[in-house]
């Protein structure tokens, strides 16, 4: 008859699918029921991936197959969608970062809106009122703030086996664009996926900051419930342009912190007009007003209309915010008054 420490020591041997890690080690083996040469198991884990289940169960009875004295073994393996977990979890105490007074995510429900360049321009503007300010990418797939920032510089790490975050025009930057080459694509799978935002999140040496600004991915995915599940967010900034078939992506984001307990702190409707730099014309190229209507009906407020102007889009290709470039420009104007709104929020929220 096998023993419940020959099992455990035996399960050591499968490891979960991306990791360097064993089952036993990640803590999913939850009990060890043995009953003479019959063994029973009792697993949970958290996947949105049906056929990692199936992986398990299969290395674990290759792994128990080689010890003698079993007969049989049950496998009670409880899957939890990635969902389900962060609802579940949506009214625990999650941890704050220390140092760091208030994290703010900024978020869409779809690509091409512009968010990476509100939360850059966001996070430079919280620096020109004077604020210690860090600037996390969390879009591991994706990361664009080394090219907004103009720098290509490789992070150090610290006598404490921490990240030191880069440091471009006063502010603190952490993104993957930092780590892979600029051509290199970034291939990781979910367990990788939650790591990398983990260690973003808590092994870097943010130091003392008013704000961390998250510049999420788009949609509603892993790392979006990685972040929700493992900081304490001051709110999230949902990012839209004005037309339908983007505000209805946007919808779904609102929904996603809303069942996750993250107040929503606004709506930013970017490229929300062209003015003509000829005759100062106005051209509402995507619609006007959904931003305004789509903030009324979440009972949330519009936190800024950005145009669309060539200077914003100059200014990140050069490496630098349009509110530090040009900050007499209409974008820049916006971004300011999207970052002055947001510190009178986080100020009433903490009285």
């Amino acid at each position: 008859m096998a023993s419940k420490e020959q099992i455990l020591e035996a399960l050591k041997q499968v490891k979960y699918p991306g990791f360097s890690r064993d089952i036993v080690s990640f803590g999913l083996v939850k009990e060890v029921a043995v009953q003479g040469a019959d063994v029973t198991l009792h697993l949970e884990v958290t996947t949105g991936d049906a056929r990692i289940a199936e992986h398990l169960k299969q290395e674990i009875e290759k792994a128990l197959g080689s010890l003698d004295g079993i007969a049989s073994v049950e496998i009670d393996l409880k899957v939890t969608a990635p969902v389900q977990a962060a609802m579940q979890a949506g009214d625990l105490p999650k941890n704050p970062i220390p140092g760091v007074r208030h994290i703010i995510a900024v978020a869409s429900g779809k690509g091409g809106v512009g968010k990476s360049t509100v939360a850059s321009n966001l996070a430079a503007a919280f620096g020109k009122m004077g604020w210690k300010v860090g600037l996390c990418d969390c879009d591991l797939y994706g990361p664009s703030i080394g090219i907004m920032f103009g720098t290509t510089d490789r992070p150090m790490i610290n006598d404490q086996e921490e990240i030191i975050p880069i440091r471009r025009h006063g502010l603190s930057l952490m993104s993957m664009s930092f780590l892979v080459e600029e051509e290199a694509p970034v291939i990781l799978r979910g367990p990788m996926v939650t790591r990398y935002t983990q260690q973003f999140l808590r092994s870097v040496a943010w130091g003392e900051l008013d704000v961390l600004v998250l510049d999420l991915p788009p949609g509603t995915g892993d790392i979006q419930l990685t972040i929700v599940q493992t900081v304490s967010l001051s709110g999230a900034v949902v990012v839209s342009t004005p037309q339908e078939v983007a505000l209805i992506d946007a919808r779904k984001a609102v929904a996603m912190f809303n069942k996750v307990n993250v107040p929503i702190l606004g709506l930013v409707e970017n490229m929300s007009y062209f003015l003509c730099p000829d005759n100062g014309k106005r051209y509402d190229l995507f619609g006007h007003g959904g931003g305004r209507k789509e903030a009324e009906r979440q009972n949330v407020p519009l936190l800024a209309e950005v145009p669309i102007e060539m200077e914003a889009r100059q200014a990140s290709d050069e490496g630098m915010p349009v509110v530090l470039k040009s900050p007499e420009s209409a974008s820049a104007k916006a971004f300011q008054q999207l970052a002055d709104a947001l510190q009178l929020i986080l100020k009433l929220k903490a009285s």
